[in-house]
């Protein structure tokens, strides 16, 4: 009899259900478990999940750590994916490995590199991938500058966290003055650089940004699965432009990923993504965990998270090239359950082991609310067209 695998996410993208569900229907005879833990009691991952937690809020990452130790001693984790203080977690991989739990993140050293976008900048060009120019910017004279050599380059300036992930903070500088214009529509990213500057002087604390140009798309996003070995197992790239979103596999984008993911060791699942300068791909984000959008593979007949599973198990998958691509989409958003109930808050006062366990409702139920996660609609139906196309 095959024996059951059991995985744990914790506190991770709503968008991971699909991830979770890619796991259940991976296409061998195991059984795969989901444990999942998370700080907002209505996450969908909650519901999606075979059992879950609510995690303890205010933990220092090395109680988080020991955390995550208990839990994957108390639940019998095979393999954990941590989102959440990822760095902590992967300096301790020998420790999470006597427990039997193998960790699906890259080595410590890796994650390193990469939590800091301007550390990561200076590292990839040792390997010749292009980047774009930038600035690291800490005050209001510092920002002035680098904002006056990107336009007068004829770029638009924008700006980011050093260290940040999902866009957040993320802006474009404008020079025009504050209008009736920018309180029509819907919000937008740009920010008057008056505005800006008044803010940094006033702040407490130095800023820590990375000023760059205002990138082009399309963007591409390629996802990539590494062994141990440091070899690419796969690599498929996701495009967009616009609301429009299709599939890759063109070297000009793999090829630079490639060349990041075995040069600096991002074993397992990362994402790398490139935006257009002018006429040329550049560099402009690396992700050392699964990408939100990672399902969306499942348009090209690729089950992602099941072969990183198998091979954090030791099971290696091989070359993974992906039978065809699927035609262009759209993402739309899609109802998905909650738990009936709340979890009971803990707090970082209780002891670990005082944590309780709620199951995720077993059947059809109707669920008592709904939560939205970003989908690619139809995934099953789209994918059995490009097939037969």
């Amino acid at each position: 009899m095959v024996s059951r695998v059991r995985v744990w996410l914790n506190r991770t993208y709503a968008e991971n259900v699909f991830f979770m569900d890619q796991l259940r229907r991976n296409p061998s005879d195991r059984a795969v478990e989901i444990h999942a833990t998370h700080g907002d009691p209505d996450s969908p991952v909650l519901a999606a999940a075979d059992t879950a937690e609510l995690e303890p809020e205010g933990l220092s990452p090395a109680a988080y750590v020991e955390y995550a130790l208990t839990q994957c001693r108390r639940r019998g984790i095979d393999v954990f994916v941590p989102r959440l203080h990822q760095s902590a977690i992967v300096a301790h991989r020998a420790e999470f490995e006597a427990a039997g739990t193998a960790l699906l993140a890259p080595p410590p050293e890796a994650v390193a590199v990469f939590h800091d976008k301007v550390i990561a900048y200076e590292a990839v060009q040792t390997l010749g991938v292009p980047v774009p120019p930038w600035w690291r910017v800490r005050s209001a004279d510092e920002l002035v500058a680098a904002v006056g050599a990107l336009e007068d380059g004829g770029h638009r300036a924008c700006f980011k966290p050093a260290s940040g992930a999902g866009g957040v903070g993320f802006r474009v500088i404008t020079r025009e003055p504050f209008s009736l214009a920018q309180l029509n529509g819907f919000p937008g990213p740009q920010v008057q650089l008056g505005l800006v500057l008044d803010a940094v002087r006033e702040a407490e604390e130095p800023v820590d940004w990375l000023v760059m140009p205002r990138l082009e798309q399309p963007e591409v996003s390629v996802d990539c699965l590494t062994g141990p070995d440091n070899r690419v197992r796969l690599a498929v790239g996701r495009t967009k432009n616009g609301r429009r979103r299709g599939f890759t596999l063109h070297e000009r984008w793999l090829e630079p990923a490639r060349r990041i993911a075995e040069g600096f060791r991002l074993h397992h699942l990362s994402n790398i993504q490139f935006r257009m300068l002018g006429d040329r791909p550049v560099l402009m984000d690396v992700n050392t965990r699964p990408a939100g959008g990672l399902h969306q593979l499942s348009l090209c007949g690729v089950n992602a998270p099941w072969a990183a599973v198998r091979l954090a198990l030791g099971d290696d998958p091989g070359e993974m090239v992906p039978p065809f691509l699927g035609q262009d989409y759209s993402v739309v958003s899609g109802p998905r359950p909650l738990l009936p109930v709340s979890l009971p808050q803990q707090r970082a006062d209780v002891p670990v082991a005082g944590v309780g366990a709620v199951p995720a409702p077993a059947g059809t139920a109707a669920p008592s609310a709904v939560a939205t996660a970003s989908a690619a609609a139809s995934v099953d139906s789209w994918t059995a067209t490009a097939a037969r196309s």
